[in-house]
């Protein structure tokens, strides 16, 4: 339930509030439609906030779910998604920015009206580029996860290789130019893999005797 709330926030937040009203190309128009549509752009900050509180706890849920196959590796993906949290939670900060700088507070009457409407959008990017950035931490949980799915024999090896996929997919935003190129393949089979994983867990959960024989099995080696 977590995996999916995180899916929707993300959804709505960046396709319904962030899209619509951010002109990449035009720092006048972005400026207009915020302050014309404040309260929305508002709504999304705390919806990019619910969607990472939920993606904390899907992650450390995650970790629990397949300690019993490696808890070290379980361990490393967990890390290396909660960095990703944690960049992608920061880079928010900079998505409020353009509120501070549009109202035109008195300290900031040294700059134009342009100029101001150009450093809300140059935040804007800084905080598009902060998500980018943990898109590569999250391609390494789901290629690590994915790994243990395979592994495991309490969930189907094919939405294992499917996370793998994923999770290699997602790393080419180590080099954003290339991420950027290939997003929306990306994104449709990341969101495929993840709506199956989903749909699996809701509707079947793990083979329950399967996994509490490999951390039984897992506690005596340990």
């Amino acid at each position: 339930m977590f995996y999916l709330l995180t899916i929707l926030a993300g959804i709505f937040a960046q396709g319904f509030v962030s899209m619509r009203l951010v002109v990449s190309s035009d720092a006048a128009a972005t400026a207009t439609n915020i302050l014309a549509h404040e309260s929305l752009f508002r709504l999304g900050f705390t919806v990019y906030m619910i969607e990472m509180t939920c993606q904390i706890i899907f992650i450390v849920l995650f970790y629990e779910l397949l300690k019993p196959e490696s808890k070290s590796i379980s361990l490393v993906a967990a890390v290396l998604g909660l960095g990703g949290c944690t960049i992608k939670t920061f880079s928010r900060v900079f998505y409020l920015g353009p509120l501070f700088i549009l109202h035109g507070a008195p300290y900031l009457s040294i700059f134009s009206r342009q100029q101001l409407q150009a450093l809300a959008l140059v935040l804007l990017n800084v905080n598009d580029h902060g998500a980018d950035m943990a898109l590569a931490f999250f391609g390494f949980h789901s290629l690590l996860a994915g790994c243990l799915i395979f592994r495991s024999t309490f969930l189907p090896r094919l939405l294992g290789l499917w996370g793998v996929i994923a999770g290699a997919g997602w790393l080419t935003f180590l080099y954003p130019p290339l991420g950027h190129r290939l997003f929306l393949y990306l994104a449709a089979f990341g969101l495929l893999g993840a709506i199956a994983l989903i749909l699996w867990l809701l509707v079947f959960g793990v083979n329950e005797q399967r996994w509490k024989e490999q951390d039984a099995a897992a506690a005596v080696f340990v």
